[in-house]
């Protein structure tokens, strides 16, 4: 699997527009959880990554960190330890408001759910 650049088509667009290229990088498996480790404690050495994301298996941190540096989001210090980079940082605020968004969206579907279960027991009873 190729690291996604923008200009270049990607997973699920030929268009090579940026911002497929960054969901498709950021939306691999980890990639996400990578970064936001690294939010919380930086810099962290491989193997405290490891253990802060999980279940990932070494292999596949290993992938996701060389693609996220390949693509200036994450950078090793003096140390070897990995730590976001200011481009990265600069990600942050999209992402909270991400957060933000799926958490009342995820309010309304749990509402919306729970409103059709009652519907359901409704016509059940008559």
């Amino acid at each position: 699997m190729t690291t996604p650049r923008p200009g270049r088509g990607v997973r699920g667009s030929r268009s090579g527009r940026p911002v497929m290229a960054l969901l498709d990088l950021l939306g691999r498996r980890w990639a996400l959880r990578i970064l936001w480790e690294l939010r919380e404690e930086s810099p962290l050495s491989f193997n405290a990554l490891q253990r802060a994301c999980g279940a990932v298996s070494p292999s596949v941190l290993s992938q996701r960190l060389l693609e996220l540096r390949e693509n200036g989001l994450v950078e090793p210090d003096t140390e070897g330890r990995y730590r976001p980079t200011r481009l990265a940082r600069d990600l942050e605020v999209p992402l909270l408001a991400l957060d933000g968004f799926a958490k009342r969206w995820a309010r309304r579907q749990l509402r919306s759910t729970r409103r059709a279960a009652g519907k359901h027991r409704e016509v059940g009873k008559a």
